[in-house]
């Protein structure tokens, strides 16, 4: 599963970055365009916003395979062992859980939405929620992973 996951891994961290730096861009040009030559850009808003889910959904999957998401680490550190890995593990069940929920409820959005366009642009309004599907499967994989992990450890 790991293999599978470093590749997964890899695609992500060059997708979220390339958004990033696209973003930044297309707010330099859009600001000098506005306040320069007062010609503000109408494109660049609906494709900054696609880039803000972007960054944020596959940051986020990309944080809890590094072990980076918000966790109660002071309360989990004063456990023992048992009690930490049991801490761990439900802590990776939630977020199985949590992107159970994002991947279910994204897809009906992304169905319900897919024949509305962005207005400027005319892509699939879907395409905003696509993101957040992608999103919680690598979420999902990556807890999987981590479960894995977590009681491979236990068994040595």
């Amino acid at each position: 599963m790991k293999r599978p996951n470093d590749f997964l891994f890899h695609a992500l961290v060059i997708t979220a970055s390339l958004s990033l730096a696209v973003l930044s861009l297309l707010v330099i040009y859009s600001v000098v365009m506005r306040y320069v030559f007062n010609d503000a850009p109408d494109f660049v808003e609906p494709i900054a916003l696609l880039l803000v889910i972007v960054i944020a959904m596959f940051g986020a999957a990309l944080k809890v395979r590094e072990g980076g998401h918000i966790g109660l680490d002071s309360l989990v550190k004063n456990l023992p062992p048992k009690g930490q890995i049991v801490a761990h593990a439900f802590q990776h069940m939630c977020l199985i859980a949590l992107a159970v929920a994002i991947f279910f409820g994204s897809l009906q959005m992304a169905e319900t939405t897919f024949h509305d366009r962005i207005p400027i642009l005319g892509l699939p309004e879907a395409l905003r929620y696509v993101i957040p599907v992608i999103a919680s499967v690598c979420i999902a994989l990556f807890s999987f992973e981590n479960l894995l992990a977590l009681f491979a450890k236990k068994h040595n």
